[in-house]
């Protein structure tokens, strides 16, 4: 159990890191000069890196188990990439602190639902990857208001030097209290090293999963991460604190969000159908946001909760997959699918930049905004539509 405190502490920083831009971003652009292309792309390296890493995790979740893998990488990237970032004196480096800190905290949650999938009944695990989740999203709400108040009361490069010894301090938790389970050595030979990868794409119940897993947690982080800040800047003159503000309630919502999902698979029996509700809501707040970008702080920050709510069904997709491969690719299954996952929120977050941008129109920044969610509508719909024709994996399956 205290194992998992540990990493809990290190997923509330991975979740932090992955989000904390939003509300620096008057600062950077103000210092730096960063403007809202190189913020996407660093928002985005994060995503990218981290995404890339979940192969070479899986092997080593497999190979090395959680603690060791988990804990060296988020000292060396981690630690390394706040301080990077403490110390940055144009976008670039900036771009360069998020792609490390990314590659820092690619086995931050993985380590997790390792021990879950290894040391648990698989009825419990989109509950316990929901709470994981929940829990760590918790440095999603330090990342909102608390961090506005600390970099104003600070500075943003002190507070990013301290949390770069708080990440080496997480990494070291990790390392002295997390014990690994028993290896699985059942097939082996076949699923060594990446050639695991391959075999788990075989599996063709995984490929109407993959598309919604990739696209759900998409447009609530993006926002939340990146366009949050410039869209209540541009649209609303909102200042830092106000941006801190409409991002909190947004970030508890995530939170909220994950331990609702956590329970009703079990409850429901079902994991397919809950997670196509959920993501409906998830699409039709978007569209709402599309169709009508400029509304009122108090109206957005009510469609960001919703937002937050409903697209919380990482855990549950998880632990859909979950239920068709093989024991002793455990390790590189959850990694793979969390790379669709980070992947494609990285690659959205790219896309978006390209999409905002080529949507400009000088005198009428809502056209920008509203071309975005319509983006984001248009990939939910077609996630959605294919994950329709999934198997559903009730959580009593063995």
């Amino acid at each position: 159990m205290v194992g998992l405190v540990a990493f809990a502490l290190g997923y509330m920083l991975s979740q932090f890191y992955r989000t904390f831009l939003a509300v620096l971003t008057p600062a950077l652009t103000a210092e730096l000069g960063a403007t809202k292309a190189q913020l996407s792309l660093a928002s985005g390296a994060w995503f990218v890196a981290f995404a890339l890493m979940q192969f070479a995790v899986g092997v080593w979740l497999d190979r090395y188990g959680p603690r060791r893998t988990t804990s060296l990488l988020l000292a060396a990237g981690g630690g390394s990439g706040a301080a990077v970032f403490a110390t940055a004196n144009s976008p670039e480096m900036i771009i360069v602190a998020m792609a490390l800190i990314g590659i820092g905290c690619s086995a931050a949650l993985m380590g997790a639902v390792y021990v879950f999938s290894k040391s648990y009944p698989p009825a419990k695990l989109a509950l316990l990857t929901s709470m994981m989740v929940g829990i760590g999203s918790l440095g999603n709400v330090v990342g909102a208001s608390p961090l506005a108040n600390a970099a104003e009361m600070f500075g943003w490069r002190e507070v990013m030097a301290g949390l770069g010894v708080f990440t080496l301090f997480a990494a070291g938790a990790v390392f002295l209290l997390v014990r690994d389970p028993e290896p699985t050595h059942i097939g082996h030979a076949s699923g060594a090293g990446f050639r695991g990868y391959i075999e788990l794409l075989k599996i063709p119940a995984l490929w109407a999963i993959i598309p919604l897993t990739a696209v759900n947690y998409g447009p609530v982080v993006n926002v939340r991460s990146l366009w949050a800040g410039t869209y209540l800047t541009d649209l609303y003159g909102a200042d830092a604190l106000t941006i801190g503000r409409v991002t909190l309630f947004m970030a508890l919502a995530m939170v909220a969000g994950n331990f609702l999902y956590g329970p009703l698979d079990t409850l429901l029996r079902t994991r397919k159908w809950i997670a196509v509700g959920g993501n409906l809501i998830s699409l039709v707040v978007v569209v709402i946001l599309a169709s009508q970008p400029v509304t009122s702080i108090a109206t957005v920050t009510l469609l960001f909760i919703a937002m937050g709510l409903a697209g919380a069904s990482y855990g549950l997709l998880m632990a859909h997959a979950r239920a068709f491969y093989p024991p002793h690719l455990v390790g590189r299954g959850s990694t793979l699918m969390n790379f669709f996952s980070i992947g494609g929120v990285g690659a959205m977050q790219f896309a978006s930049g390209a999409v905002v941008t080529a949507a400009t129109v000088p005198g009428e920044p809502s056209a920008a905004y509203s071309a975005l969610f319509w983006f984001y509508a248009l990939l939910l719909a077609l996630a959605v539509l294919i994950y329709l024709w999934s198997t559903d994996a009730k959580p009593d399956r063995p």
